[in-house]
């Protein structure tokens, strides 16, 4: 158990270490969520008028803030898992496969990793919070982080499964695209997924990051102090979810995605 501890803990720090020297990475990384939040959002503001509201009582661009902190972390969480199809093409993932530690722990390794990657890209677009209108108090910020940090474990777990069965880098990104935009757009980060037509919201309903989006805006609505019955998100056959239950349904994703994601190194030759 003390390797295994220890190989998770290697693994973990490698991704990491990479992810932060890599300074070109985390700035580049921060040109969607600002183009989303100022260039985007503003200019949706501006064409709904002047003073838009976004349907709950709180301005469009604060609005969407919750949703491009979403964003940060599914794209950082889902990509970071390329390093396991890089790592294989270099012999890298080899030489971990065939060190004395179970496969278990690698794949927990390249989960933790990632999540922490996803964690720190979201927390640096949260530090643009009073720029949206969004007061940056410190009760916010301890709700905000384990509400990413679990999407963000979630969404990892899922590009794992992913990667560990691509064979090229060109493969990996053509699928992920393919997944995770329609993930984006469905999660209701761009607008609120009440009175949505029923077969849109049946698909929000079946996209796991709608379960990580919904708290966040939660959170920082009431930051806002906007009405409890006005921040209220999901609805399922008329039943409003609570935060703790959209949390529950994150945390059974992140658990089923862990499954296979740990599976998937185990069968690896």
């Amino acid at each position: 158990m003390r390797a295994d501890l220890r190989g998770i803990y290697i693994i973990w720090f490698r991704d990491v270490l990479r992810f932060w020297r890599d300074r070109a990475r985390v700035a580049s990384a921060l040109g969607q969520p600002v183009l989303y939040l100022f260039i985007f959002g503003s200019g949706l503001r501006s064409a709904m008028g002047g003073d838009s509201q976004s349907g709950v009582g709180a301005d469009y661009v604060a609005f969407l803030f919750p949703g491009v902190i979403a964003m940060s972390v599914l794209f950082t969480s889902v990509f970071s898992a390329m390093s396991i199809v890089w790592d294989r093409e270099f012999g890298f993932l080899k030489e971990v496969l065939v060190a004395p530690v179970s496969r278990w722990a690698v794949g927990v390794g390249k989960a933790l990793g990632g999540a922490t990657q996803a964690v720190l890209q979201g927390t640096i677009v949260l530090l643009f919070a009073p720029l949206a209108g969004v007061p940056l108090t410190p009760l916010l910020v301890v709700q905000l982080i384990p509400l990413m940090a679990l999407l963000a474990f979630a969404l990892t777990s899922l590009g794992i499964v992913i990667a560990s069965r691509m064979k090229s880098m060109e493969g990996f990104q053509v699928v992920m695209n393919f997944l995770v935009m329609p993930m984006f757009f469905l999660s209701g980060a761009l607008f609120p997924l009440r009175d949505v037509p029923g077969w849109l919201a049946v698909l929000t309903h079946l996209d796991p990051v709608a379960y990580g989006v919904d708290p966040l805006r939660r959170a920082v609505l009431t930051a806002l102090e906007v009405p409890a019955q006005a921040a209220a998100g999901i609805e399922i056959l008329g039943y409003q979810l609570s935060i703790m239950q959209e949390v529950g349904i994150m945390a059974g994703f992140a658990a089923l995605m862990l499954i296979p994601a740990v599976r998937s190194f185990r069968v690896q030759e």
